[in-house]
């Protein structure tokens, strides 16, 4: 991290990317002698609440990253920064969201965990707009004006106060990320003690290795005592993520039920000496690793392989009908994951894989109306693009057969594309 006492002796020249968390309350007038370089500046985890009105003097800005602060209004001098377009707001006390806040070249937007009730109909006048994370705020409802977004692939909506999703909103031609859990509109299933998930005491399970940490929790090595079991405990966090809830995320898990391409909840802890929510998971073989990696500033809403990532045709078709099989069966308990991505995929050398982090998942009705199967429908969008990103990444002649289903998975129609069910006939048929 860069040091203030850095930036004050002039040892910064040129930098392209300034991070700073040191106590800030005033915007540091220093960092004006970056102008002619500075692209991405991180002000999280200070204690700022303004910016200063001629910030667009850093004309090459275009990533602007103020979490973890003490604003109560989105400064309005972002929106003269002609270059702008990714800006990150999180966990402020932000009630208020002027139109004058809102650069023209927008294309990224994080307001998650703030206090706001309603966003300006300019909002859907920023026509580059691909993501926007608003999770754990107090919204009513959504400007209409969004339905314009014809590039909105990502939206972050849960833990608000939606009664409804609008029409428009199912009909984004580019949505294929949606998280909305928390809301009154969610048909929320009750996950109760005689759901058949056994409850597992905290005194039966001995912690070991940290094995990962994302957003929601983390995730330990352990041993269920009494069974000898060697398992994965995941520990969750208490506050707002910028998928959603985490324990909406809990309750998902469990409600997914059992599937050979999901991971096996073993059981829920109870007893935990800080009342922390827990669930005890099978342990993943340590042959499995992440498809891919998160998606970068730069990629926006695209994951990042590794460059020399390759499979055989055959390994590809499998991940496809496990990542399938494992939508549709989500689907079928009411389920949509939310975040159907690589990164999220677990997978080995033989093309066995497991879709896990249901930290974006939502309910939604099992009866076969509207409204369900377009949220459904836009699930497949998601499938299509990792299709795409399988199918780009394959070795051999690929059918057309595939290259047409991934086209009618992505194609702008939402209620035209297939349903899981359809994409599992057509990938076993191959």
């Amino acid at each position: 991290m860069t040091t203030l006492a850095q930036l004050k002796a002039g040892q910064l020249a040129g930098a392209t990317r300034l991070d700073l968390a040191c106590g800030l309350t005033e915007f540091p007038r220093e960092i004006f002698q970056l102008a002619d370089s500075l692209e991405i500046l991180n002000l999280t985890g200070n204690a700022l609440s303004s910016l200063p009105d001629d910030l667009h003097r850093l004309r090459h800005l275009r990533v602007l990253f103020c979490s973890d602060n003490a604003f109560t209004e989105l400064p309005q001098c972002l929106g003269q920064c002609a270059k702008l377009s990714m800006i990150g707001f999180k966990a402020n006390r932000i009630s208020h969201v002027p139109a004058a806040a809102l650069p023209p070249q927008l294309r990224w937007l994080i307001l998650t965990d703030n206090s706001i009730s309603q966003l300006p109909d300019e909002l859907g006048q920023r026509p580059l707009l691909q993501k926007l994370m608003l999770a754990g705020n107090q919204l009513t409802h959504l400007p209409h004006s969004l339905a314009q977004c014809k590039n909105l692939e990502l939206i972050r909506i849960a833990s608000n106060r939606l009664t409804h999703l609008p029409d428009w909103l199912l009909t984004l031609p580019s949505l294929t990320w949606l998280a909305y859990a928390g809301n009154p509109v969610e048909m929320a299933v009750t996950v109760t003690g005689d759901d058949g998930t056994p409850n597992i005491p905290w005194s039966e399970l001995e912690l070991g290795e940290v094995l990962g940490e994302g957003a929601s929790g983390i995730i330990h090595k352990a041993i269920w005592k009494p069974q000898a079991l060697p398992v994965a405990v995941k520990l969750y966090k208490g506050t707002i993520t910028s998928d959603g809830s985490p324990q909406h995320e809990m309750q998902a898990c469990i409600a997914a039920g059992l599937h050979p391409n999901l991971i096996k909840v073993q059981g829920r802890v109870i007893g935990h000496p800080q009342g922390q929510a827990a669930l005890v998971m099978s342990l993943i073989d340590p042959s499995y690793r992440n498809l891919a990696a998160l998606p970068s500033l730069a990629s926006c809403t695209r994951d990042i392989y590794e460059p020399e990532t390759r499979f055989s045709l055959d390994v590809a078709l499998r991940m496809a009908q496990g990542i399938a099989s494992a939508a549709a069966h989500l689907h079928r308990q009411g389920i949509t994951h939310g975040d159907l991505y690589g990164h999220n995929i677990l997978w080995n050398a033989t093309g066995d894989c497991l879709l896990a982090d249901f930290g974006a998942a939502s309910f939604h009705a099992t009866a076969d109306t509207l409204e369900s199967r377009a949220l459904q429908r836009i699930e497949v969008r998601a499938f299509g693009v990792l299709l795409g990103e399988l199918l780009e990444r394959s070795e051999g002649a690929v059918s057309e057969v595939l290259i047409e289903l991934q086209k009618s998975c992505c194609q702008p129609d939402v209620l035209a594309r297939p349903s899981f069910d359809e994409i599992e006939g057509v990938l076993s048929s191959i």
